[in-house]
């Protein structure tokens, strides 16, 4: 609903292209984590019409869906969500968030359209693209689709994984179709993602009066040292891929809220994000080691959120980048940097994955927004990396 806030929307165009017009039908559906809001019914009725194989996969409160078109050959899936964050107050949005529209300056505004329903969009119309043409195309095309993204993923990608692995279903290549570009569409593919290491860490002491010091025992004071020891750890040097590990902590907490009162208990929430030099066991093993040496009484709940990983130089790789260069005209910086995303999950089943979406500059904010031109040389980019896959060379030079 339009508040007295926002502007008034531009008039919707009568001539977009086919992936802007599925752009505007998802964004218009307000699918916040987990909801869908049948968004993956939309998907999967334009995905039957081409002739995949469709298997609903929902998980508590999770709709998922794996799609397949293909008998035989090399896998490629394109993975992604329909769930987005929430909007944040909507009187503070130029346009009201769930009511897609393009502005004066061309930009598709709406929350979702970098992260990442524009991507989806673009998917499916470069997949209906190709298969139009090559309906008895070489290998398998799948799509991998969530609406548990943004939230806790534990029902969404990483439980549709485990189905995957269960029934022996074949995944060779995977692009997931998160925001990776920086600056301009296509300037970045991400390759590979650091892992996330989270733990809680509960110090314990003796509560006590601050004026009977001797009959305390205070966690602050017991852990300051051990705490800066592991900040100032050396944890690795990284790699050519990946930059140092880095250790970081993000909440402290202790006390009653009383002045003369020593706490009994300190909660420390810190985060490793590491490269393919060291595993979660590797950081576990050193934490414990520092604090030993410093005689703390701890409990420590760890939370592997994903270990890392890496696509070197291959098959998707290269086709990730000849997609880019021959839609978009411009050589993608090959990164590993940001958080993570379900590529994380995907990986493990030995897929090479890759990153490759729109420019991330208003993903979560008030606002988001994406170059509206950019989703369908994004399609296009999809539709070159099939080609370059399941396509015969000689068939690409005949039909160029």
């Amino acid at each position: 609903m339009m508040t007295d806030s926002n502007a008034p929307l531009p008039p919707r165009p009568a001539d977009l292209s086919p992936t802007l017009e599925l752009a505007f039908d998802l964004i218009s559906r307000p699918s916040v984590t987990p909801d869908d809001l049948d968004c993956q019914t939309l998907m999967i009725e334009r995905l039957e019409a081409l002739g995949f194989t469709i298997t609903r996969l929902p998980f508590g409160d999770v709709d998922n869906f794996w799609a397949v078109r293909g008998h035989h050959g090399p896998v490629l899936a394109f993975a992604g969500h329909t769930d987005v964050v929430p909007t944040g107050p909507e009187a503070n949005w130029q346009y009201p968030p769930f009511s897609p529209c393009i502005d004066d300056a061309g930009f598709l505004c709406g929350r979702g359209a970098a992260d990442m329903k524009g991507s989806l969009a673009a998917m499916l119309t470069a997949t209906e693209r190709f298969v139009t043409a090559n309906p008895d195309h070489e290998g398998r095309i799948a799509f991998l689709i969530t609406s548990d993204e943004e939230g806790p993923a534990v029902h969404g990608t990483r439980a549709v994984v485990e189905y995957l692995r269960e029934h022996h279903e074949r995944l060779d290549y995977c692009i997931v179709g998160e925001p990776s570009s920086t600056d301009y569409a296509g300037d970045v593919i991400k390759n590979g993602r650091r892992g996330s290491l989270g733990a809680v860490m509960h110090v314990k002491g003796i509560q006590g009066h601050v004026a009977y010091p001797h009959l305390a025992r205070n966690p602050i004071h017991d852990a300051a040292p051990a705490l800066a020891a592991l900040a100032a750890e050396h944890w690795d040097n990284g790699n050519d891929f990946f930059p140092a590990t880095s250790f970081q902590i993000s909440n402290i907490r202790g006390g009653t809220g009383a002045t003369n009162v020593i706490p009994g208990e300190l909660e420390v929430v810190f985060n490793f994000r590491y490269s393919t030099e060291l595993t979660a066991d590797d950081l576990k093993r050193r934490t414990y080691e520092i604090l030993e040496k410093h005689g703390l009484d701890v409990e420590i709940e760890w939370n592997l959120s994903g270990e890392p990983f890496l696509t070197p130089e291959g098959a998707l790789v290269d086709a990730a980048v000849h997609g880019v260069e021959r839609a978009l005209g411009r050589k993608p910086v090959l990164s590993t940097s940001g958080g993570t995303s379900d590529g994380r999950f995907i990986a493990t089943l030995g897929t090479q994955v890759v990153e490759l979406g729109p420019v991330n500059a208003t993903i979560h904010k008030i606002d988001e927004r994406v170059m509206a031109s950019d989703l369908d040389r994004l399609s296009s980019a999809y539709e070159h990396i099939l080609d370059y896959l399941f396509v015969p060379p000689a068939t690409q030079e005949t039909t160029a």
